[in-house]
């Protein structure tokens, strides 16, 4: 295929003959999944899937992420047709991607929500496939996590965020983007001496042993030390990647729940993310993206080129 397919080529999220390949419709039209990916519910010879979590119950301040997914789906479409670049090969040409959909929920049992997505996460695993998932609030990791560790075993936590998501929370039960994180530790859902959260500038008296690169050190030190530290902590270990688009200084990524100024550049976060190559990720996350709060759309272009670089990372390590 290639650009002058746009004149025929159209809704090939539904209209496509197989899951590999690149998509050449106009950036304005058409049916919208992730990168224009076929739609389907059989993940039969899928390697990876991405599904969308639109969920937002559990904020502290401004709401809007579950309208994430839609956004990010949408910005997705205006990358360039051609394979990502800055890496050496094409993603969606040699790996089997689909769009699974979002995950269907009943919004007014808020209670029952972290074990339908634990659920929803497993069934993906479950057929063979890994999965990138677009939010939603960041309390969706939790779950996630939980799914990801009864096949793969505990991980290593790669977390780019503004906040630790840390504080103490002993009841399990609650429903909350900043405690997630103390409860995968207390788990044992994620190992912290081998984990590492990078662009934090919020306090946090107690952080579970968890490395820390804050956002100073990252604009001290420049990407490529960063990058060095991350792979000096994670080793060979099986690592999740979760994104907060908070990450970002509030002028790269305004539409998100919590902004925090101070934040990594786009820019930062691009060479980060395509210089951490090799780190072994069995799954993903961008979370956050209120689309609401940014009319420019800036935020969700910014989710969807982050979800695109954790594809690339999670292929750089089955090409072998």
């Amino acid at each position: 295929m290639a650009l002058e397919d746009a004149k025929t080529q159209v809704d090939t999220a539904f209209t496509r003959d197989g899951f590999k390949g690149l998509a050449f419709e106009n950036t304005f039209g058409g049916a919208m999944s992730f990168l224009r990916r076929t739609y389907t519910k059989d993940l039969t010879g899928v390697d990876i899937a991405v599904t969308g979590i639109p969920f937002d119950q559990a904020v502290t301040n401004r709401p809007g992420t579950r309208l994430g997914p839609r956004a990010i789906r949408e910005a997705s479409c205006l990358q360039s047709p051609d394979q990502a670049y800055g890496w050496d090969f094409d993603v969606m040409s040699e790996f089997a991607i689909a769009d699974y959909g979002d995950m269907p929920f009943d919004y007014a049992h808020i209670d029952q929500f972290p074990a339908a997505l634990e659920a929803h996460i497993t069934g993906i695993l479950d057929q063979g496939a890994a999965c990138l998932t677009l939010g939603g609030d960041h309390y969706i990791t939790f779950p996630i996590l939980r799914a990801h560790v009864k096949k793969h075993g505990p991980l290593s936590l790669l977390q780019f965020d503004a906040h630790t998501d840390t504080w103490a929370d002993d009841d399990i039960t609650r429903v909350d983007h900043g405690t997630m994180f103390y409860k995968a530790v207390k788990e044992g859902l994620i190992d912290p001496a081998r984990s590492v959260q990078v662009g934090i500038r919020t306090h946090n008296a107690d952080t579970m042993g968890v490395n820390i690169i804050d956002a100073r050190e990252v604009h001290e030190t420049g990407p490529a030390a960063v990058v060095d530290k991350i792979k000096s902590i994670l080793g060979d270990r099986k690592t999740y990647l979760t994104f907060d688009i908070d990450a970002l200084d509030p002028a790269f990524a305004p539409g998100t729940g919590t902004p925090v100024w101070g934040g990594l550049t786009s820019a930062q976060a691009s060479i980060i993310l395509r210089d951490l190559a090799g780190i072994s990720i069995v799954g993903g996350d961008v979370v956050e993206v209120s689309p609401p709060f940014d009319t420019t759309g800036a935020t969700a272009i910014a989710g969807a080129h982050v979800a695109m670089e954790i594809l690339n990372l999670w292929a750089t390590t089955r090409r072998g």
